[in-house]
This record gives structure tokens, C-alpha cells and sequence, in this order.
């Protein structure tokens, strides 16, 4: 197997290139910022890519982005997040938008050596190894962030076909009801979500992003 690390911390960064040799597992190329990671994807295209959430310069969610962005760059790289933060909002990114061939553990939940050992290998292999403690805090993001709670039933049925790029019309079809009946059913989605008619934003987008939780 061959791995690439994203590691601003070298003494971890070393001890990861040993321990994953003791293995047998070959570290092909390492960096300690973003950029560097998707270039080292770029070029070696790994079994896997292990990396850290927060690096340089702003050490804020950087490794995170540039994992997005290797995937972006070569589909189906698995990426390993080992970190001691959850960033939740590329998170929910990196594991939305694919699950096969992705982790994310916190560094200090990992209980020993054989355990990490074990996600490395099953995240190469296509698998998902998620910390459920990461699952938790999403998961609570959600909670805490939930709009749609005051939709109804027939109205989150209305938003979802709206995310799927129907029309009113094309909705009205697939639901059987009259075109006025979707119309209003938008008007209380827009209500409910608290989305103002501006000229600077569109609400039917802004309803599709919260739908999808991205807003």
C-alpha cells in the first residue's frame, strides 16, 4: 500500500512514516499544508491519503478543503481525516459527497496502534471508518441548525422535488395538484425558512441549499 501524509506536526508526521512501515505500508510523499497534499495526489495517486484538518497558514480547516480538492482532482482517492477536531461543515462534504474510501477519526480517541491500523487499511480498501463521536457532533449541528422542523410534510415533499431542478409545473405534475396549490406551498417554504425577497440573493436556491444543509 502506498499513502501519502498531510501532517503540519512533524514529530507525528514522523512517527505516522514509521509506524505505517513497521506495516509495510510505503509513504510515498508528505506535506504540511493543503496545497501540498493535493499536488502529492496529484502526482503519486496513493492507495491513500492521511490528513490533518487544521495546517498552515490559518490552521483553520485547510486539510479538509484540500481533501475535497484531491478527490476533485483524482475521484476516488480515499482519504483517512486524522485529526483532533471536527470541522463539521467539510466534513459533511467529504462524507456526503462519497462515502466509499473515507475516515475521519480524532486523534485522541484512538485507542491503539491495531484499531488505527485497522482504518487505515479498511479506508484503502474502499471502506468508511467515521469516530462516533464525529457522527454526534454533525449530527448536532443538524439538530441545532434545522429550519425544516417547521415545514410540513407536504411541504418538505415540495422542497425536495424543488432540489431535484423541477419546476413549479414539472412538481404540480408529479404530485397531481394545481400549479397554485405548489405556489403557495413555495410562498410558506420561503416563509418558514425566513428567506426575504432580495435583488441580491435567490430564494429558490437559498431553499434548495437548506434542504441539502448546506446553508
Amino acid at each position: 500500500m502506498r499513502v501519502v501524509i498531510a501532517e503540519d506536526a512533524v514529530m507525528l508526521r514522523e512517527g505516522l512514516i514509521r509506524l505505517l512501515a513497521d506495516e509495510g505500508i510505503e509513504t510515498v510523499a508528505t506535506s504540511d499544508d493543503g496545497p501540498g497534499l493535493v499536488a502529492n495526489v496529484e502526482e503519486h495517486r496513493p492507495d491513500l491519503a492521511i490528513v490533518d484538518v487544521r495546517m498552515p497558514p490559518s490552521f483553520t480547516d485547510e486539510g479538509l478543503r484540500a481533501a475535497l480538492e484531491a478527490r476533485q482532482r483524482v475521484p476516488g482517492t480515499p482519504i483517512l481525516v486524522f485529526s483532533q477536531y471536527v470541522e463539521e461543515r467539510y466534513a459533511t462534504d467529504l462524507i456526503g459527497g462519497g462515502a466509499d474510501g473515507v475516515g475521519y477519526l480524532l486523534k485522541e480517541r484512538v485507542a491503539d496502534v491495531a484499531e488505527f491500523l485497522g482504518a487505515v487499511r479498511r479506508v484503502a480498501e474502499g471502506g468508511t471508518v467515521i469516530d462516533p463521536e464525529v457522527i454526534a457532533q454533525l449530527l448536532g449541528r443538524r439538530r441545532r441548525g434545522d429550519r425544516l422542523e417547521a415545514l410540513t410534510p407536504r411541504e418538505r415533499e415540495v422542497l425536495g422535488l424543488m432540489a431535484e431542478g423541477l419546476s413549479n409545473a414539472a412538481v404540480a405534475r408529479r404530485l397531481v395538484v394545481t400549479d397554485g396549490a405548489v405556489e403557495k406551498h413555495i410562498s410558506n417554504i420561503f416563509l418558514k425558512l425566513g428567506l426575504q425577497h432580495t435583488n441580491s440573493t435567490h430564494r429558490r436556491v437559498m431553499a434548495v441549499l437548506a434542504y441539502l444543509g448546506q446553508s
